[in-house]
C-alpha cells in the first residue's frame, strides 16, 4: 500500500521543525505522496505526522524510521478518534489537519463556495435576516451581533462602503486567527465577499498584524487564486505595524488610512463613518470565517448550537501551564473547569491551578472557584470577567499575581496611543502604586505631594490598605473614562488579582472585600 504522509505547515509545526521532518521522509521514503495541510490543533504533538489516517507526534527527524515501518512508540492511533479532536464541534475548523491550504480542488470538495452561491440566489436582505437569526456575535472580543451591524451598514448612505476584516490577533495565549487564515484561507475570503453582498461593498481589506508572516503569504496567494470566484469584489492585504492598540476597529481603521494608530471617539460609528468616511464592517477573523457554514447550512443549524444568547461555536484557544494545549472548537456552554481539566489536562508543572486568564492580557484572573462558570459571554460578564477572542491561559500555584497585575498596567502603559488621559496617565500610576505595594506601602509624601500648593495631596505615608484602596480608585476611572478596551479592560486583570489573591498583595481579605 503507498504511504499518503501528511504534516502540517501551519507556523507551529514549522517552528518545532516540520519542513525538516518532511524532507527527512522524502529521502527515507522517495515513493511516498508527502502532502502539506492545515494543523489540526493539537499543538502539544507538533510536529504531528500522519500516516495513512494514524497520527505520530511530536516526531522528531529521528523518530523518521520508526514512523516510517509503524514502530513508533509515538502512535496515537486514528488522529479523527483521538478524544481531544472527537469531543469538538467544529464548524469554522471543520477542515483543519485534513486540506492542503491553498488547494481550490481541496476547499472546494469540501464544501467551499456553497455559502456564498446560495448568497448570491438570495439577496442582501435575506443575507443579512439569515445571519442575525444565526445569533452569530462579534468573536473579536466585544461579542456585538453580527447582523445588527450588517444591516446598519447596509441601510448607511454612503458612494462607497468597505468590509474590514480584523486580524491583527495580539491578545496573549490566542492563535486561532493565524490558524485560520495559514490554514483555510479561502474560508475567510468566502466569508467576507458575502458580507460584501449584504451590505454593497465591492472593496475589502484584511489588516493582519506583521508578526505573521506565514498568514500573509498565504491570505496573498489564496486572494491572488480565488479573485476570478469572489469577483467583483476584491480583497486587499494591509500589514499592521505591531500595535495592539490597533486591535480596536477605529485604531485599525486610522491605521489603515495610513494614519497614527489612535482612537477614534464614537460617535460616529464605523458602521456609518468608518474606512475613509464610508459605511464599514470591521469584523474579526473567526466572525467572518463562521459566515460560509451559516449561508450554507442555514440560520437554525448554527443556532442549535450553544446556550442564551451565545449561539454557535467558540474556537477556544488553551494555553499556559497546561499539559494539552491548542486550539478546541466547541459550543458555547462548556465550563471553565472542564476545559481547563477535562480537555486540557491539567497544568503541565503537575502543581494546581492557581489561576485562568480568560480573554486575553486584559481579561479577569478566575481562580479555581470560577470552574463552575458556561463559557458563554454572559456568564463572565456576571462574574466581572469577559471571554474576549477566546483565549484561555493557565497559571498553577507559583504565579505571583502582584507581578500579573503590575505586567497589565505595563502592558496599558506600554500599548497604549495616549490619545486619552485615563488610559495614557493612569497605567503609569497605576505601575507606581503597585510598586509601592510591592514594597509594603509609602513611608512618607514624596517631594511633589509635599509642596504647599498640593493642598489635597496627603501629607503622610500610605500604608498597603490605602495603597489598594487607591488602586481601585484608579482603576474605577480607568474603566468609566477610556475611550476604548485598551485602558477600559485593564482592571479587569487587576481588581480580579486584588480580590482572589490579596495575600500576594500583602493584604487581607477583609481590606479587599469592599474593593472588588
Amino acid at each position: 500500500m503507498s504511504l499518503r504522509i501528511a504534516i502540517s505547515d501551519d507556523a507551529l509545526a514549522l517552528a518545532c521543525g516540520a519542513n525538516e521532518i518532511a524532507e527527512a521522509i522524502q529521502k527515507a521514503a522517495p515513493d511516498a505522496e508527502i502532502v502539506r495541510v492545515s494543523s489540526w490543533g493539537m499543538s502539544w504533538l507538533e510536529p504531528l505526522v500522519e500516516v495513512n489516517g494514524l497520527g505520530y507526534g511530536p516526531a522528531t527527524v529521528d523518530d523518521v524510521a520508526a514512523i516510517l515501518d509503524g514502530s513508533s512508540g509515538l502512535n496515537i492511533g486514528k488522529i479523527k478518534d483521538h478524544p481531544f479532536i472527537a469531543k469538538q464541534q467544529r464548524l469554522t475548523f471543520a477542515r483543519a489537519g485534513m486540506t492542503r491550504p491553498l488547494d481550490l480542488e481541496d476547499f472546494q470538495a469540501t464544501g467551499g463556495w456553497l455559502g456564498l452561491e446560495k448568497a448570491r440566489k438570495m439577496g442582501a436582505d435575506a443575507i443579512i435576516e439569515t445571519v442575525t437569526e444565526s445569533g452569530l456575535r462579534g468573536r473579536g472580543g466585544a461579542g456585538f451581533p453580527a447582523g445588527i451591524k450588517w444591516k446598519t451598514v447596509a441601510g448607511a448612505e454612503g458612494s462607497r462602503k468597505y468590509i474590514v476584516c480584523n486580524a491583527d490577533e495580539g491578545d496573549s495565549g490566542t492563535f486561532a486567527d493565524r490558524m485560520l487564515m495559514e490554514g483555510d484561507p479561502y474560508c475567510l475570503l468566502e466569508g467576507m465577499a458575502i458580507a460584501g453582498l449584504a451590505v454593497g461593498a465591492g472593496k475589502g481589506y484584511i489588516y493582519v498584524r506583521s508578526e505573521y508572516p506565514h498568514a500573509i503569504a498565504k491570505l496573498n496567494a489564496a486572494i491572488k487564486a480565488s479573485a476570478h470566484i469572489v469577483a467583483p469584489f476584491d480583497i486587499e492585504v494591509r500589514v499592521g505595524a505591531g500595535a495592539y492598540v490597533c486591535g480596536e476597529e477605529t485604531s485599525l481603521l486610522e491605521s489603515l488610512e495610513g494614519k497614527r494608530g489612535e482612537v477614534r471617539a464614537k460617535p460616529p460609528l464605523p458602521a456609518l463613518e468608518g474606512l475613509f468616511g464610508k459605511p464599514t464592517v470591521v469584523n474579526n477573523v473567526l466572525t467572518l470565517a463562521a459566515v460560509p457554514y451559516i449561508l450554507a447550512n442555514g440560520a437554525k443549524s448554527y443556532a442549535d448550537y450553544g446556550m442564551g444568547r451565545s449561539r454557535g461555536t467558540m474556537p477556544i484557544q488553551l494555553a499556559g501551564n497546561l499539559k494539552y494545549g491548542g486550539l478546541f472548537e466547541t459550543a458555547f456552554g462548556i465550563t471553565l473547569g472542564e476545559l481547563v481539566n477535562d480537555i486540557g489536562g491539567g497544568t503541565e508543572s503537575g502543581r494546581p491551578v492557581k489561576a485562568v486568564q480568560v480573554g486575553g492580557p486584559l481579561g479577569a484572573y478566575h481562580p479555581a472557584s470560577d470552574f463552575h462558570l458556561p463559557f458563554d459571554y454572559e456568564s463572565f460578564t456576571a462574574a466581572d470577567g469577559l471571554i474576549g477572542h477566546g483565549g484561555v491561559v493557565v497559571f498553577d500555584e507559583t504565579a505571583d499575581m502582584l507581578s500579573q497585575a503590575h505586567f497589565a498596567m505595563e502592558f496599558c502603559a506600554a500599548e497604549s496611543c495616549g490619545k486619552c488621559t485615563p488610559c495614557r496617565l493612569g497605567s503609569v500610576r497605576g505601575i507606581e502604586v503597585l510598586d509601592r505595594i510591592k514594597s509594603g506601602g509609602r513611608a512618607a509624601a514624596d517631594s511633589v505631594e509635599s509642596l504647599p500648593q498640593m493642598h489635597n495631596a496627603p501629607k503622610q505615608g500610605r500604608s498597603v490598605k490605602e495603597e489598594l484602596s487607591l488602586v481601585s480608585d484608579l482603576c474605577e476611572t480607568m474603566k468609566f473614562g477610556s475611550l476604548c478596551a485598551l485602558g477600559g479592560f485593564t482592571p479587569y486583570p487587576v481588581m480580579s488579582a486584588i480580590k482572589h489573591w490579596p495575600e500576594d498583595f500583602g493584604a487581607s481579605a477583609d481590606m479587599v472585600k469592599d474593593k472588588s
